[in-house]
């Protein structure tokens, strides 16, 4: 009873167009006037203020300054550079720089909104330029900006370890290899639309002339250099890395390239107060719908009713990304992995499955549901960023979600590819 008061005062209050904050506080403070009404109304503050109350957290806020400070400045369009000299000139060169560069990018932001807003403007005149269709080149830049989530430092991943107690760096790990597995695939399909469609590369760059491309870029191309090492040596934690990357963007955009001044800092750091603000305030209503979700003993209920089906892990597997991919379509991905995580993640341990893999399938999903009409939020950005209309860039994500689909059933059902470098790296 408890249960389903919540999921369908949730649903109700998504499809009357309430905020989400709204969407996952109301029906968690109801909940507990109406079947928790002995316990003190002290709970709230507890659950609002002890649920953010996390070091792991702290982490969020820098990299959505950082982010921020490389989406504005001239970051992306040195890393843009720096890859198109070198596969600029192949057939489908601008097809697999575009996906290059947004890994890349990814992996000092952490943010596939901020990519798509960096980088489309920069890629997507070179694409059309270059012969590939506006929907191909929309959906491509939009799909390709979502590896941001997958590769380190990833915020989806650490809201994930925040919620279940997962080690970050192990994560991070498994992401970064999953993430490189996801741009493979995209660049495959690059390469078949391609000799498809007879499209060929640049002139080849000049030697003296890639050099410079490389000095120009250096210090672009420091920062994951610096944050991984950094993080997989032992020199600093993940919380500690994402300090550094804010020094470190600051240093190169404004005293390194010097094409942000501090006017334009303080400009940035609002936006990224702002957006912090928002993901805070969705975690705070997020821990109180979470803890009566947990009290109701849902983990349990879905043990108890998969149990009674026969189910094993392969067909949990399936209903979970079944869970967020519906999920995904509607709501955005940090309220998906409050409302599912901590009901679905008991039962990923029953049934025996690891942590990090767990933490890759959620996250992967997360992926998904920022490109999957009708509320994916990359397709929004990249309207409002690139002038065009949204139904024109679903129509161009429509393959790509495909190929998403397919990877996720490939990370979901071959565990060994997600937990590679993790076991690797394991003491």
């Amino acid at each position: 009873m408890v249960i389903a008061a919540i999921f369908v005062g949730a649903i109700a209050l998504l499809f009357l167009g309430f905020e989400m904050l709204i969407v996952l506080g109301l029906p968690g403070i109801l909940t507990k006037e109406i079947f928790y009404s002995t316990m003190p109304d002290i709970i709230y503050g507890q659950r609002i203020v002890g649920g953010i109350n996390h070091s792991t957290l702290l982490a969020i806020p820098f990299f959505i300054f950082a982010a921020e400070i490389m989406s504005k400045g001239s970051i992306a369009r040195y890393l843009t550079e720096l890859v198109g000299a070198f596969l600029g000139h192949r057939r489908g060169g601008m097809g697999l720089t575009t996906v290059a560069t947004a890994a890349a990018f990814g992996s000092v932001s952490g943010s596939a909104p901020a990519t798509v807003a960096a980088l489309g403007g920069i890629v997507y005149p070179e694409l059309k330029r270059q012969g590939y269709s506006e929907k191909f080149s929309l959906g491509l830049i939009v799909s390709s900006a979502e590896v941001a989530l997958l590769i380190p430092p990833s915020i989806t991943l650490i809201i994930y370890a925040w919620l279940t107690g997962t080690s970050v760096a192990s994560l991070f790990a498994a992401g970064l290899v999953v993430g490189v597995f996801l741009s493979l695939i995209f660049c495959g399909y690059v390469l078949i639309y391609a000799y498809r469609n007879g499209l060929k590369g640049d002139t080849p760059m000049p030697w003296n002339e890639r050099f410079k491309v490389i000095g120009r870029s250096i210090w672009a191309v420091g920062l994951p250099v610096v944050l991984l090492g950094g993080i997989y040596s032992g020199l600093f934690t993940p919380t500690e890395a994402a300090a550094v990357s804010v020094a470190y963007a600051l240093l190169v955009e404004v005293a390194i390239y010097r094409h942000m001044g501090w006017r334009d800092v303080i400009k940035v750091a609002t936006g990224a107060a702002v957006t912090t603000g928002s993901i805070f305030v969705l975690l705070a209503m997020g821990s109180i719908v979470a803890y009566f979700i947990t009290l109701a003993q849902l983990p349990a209920m879905v043990i108890g009713f998969l149990q009674a089906i026969d189910a094993n892990w392969v067909v949990f597997l399936l209903i979970v990304n079944l869970l967020f991919l519906v999920a995904g379509m509607f709501i955005d991905p940090n309220s998906t992995m409050l409302i599912l995580v901590p009901a679905l993640f008991p039962v990923a341990q029953s049934f025996g499955i690891d942590p990090i893999h767990f933490g890759i399938i959620v996250c992967l999903n997360t992926c998904i549901g920022m490109i999957t009409p009708p509320f994916g939020l990359d397709i929004f950005v990249a309207s409002s960023t690139l002038g065009e209309k949204v139904s024109k860039i679903i129509s161009g994500i429509t393959p790509f979600i495909a190929i998403n689909l397919l990877a996720l059933m490939v990370i979901s059902y071959l565990p060994d590819i997600s937990m590679f470098l993790p076991r690797l790296l394991a003491p």
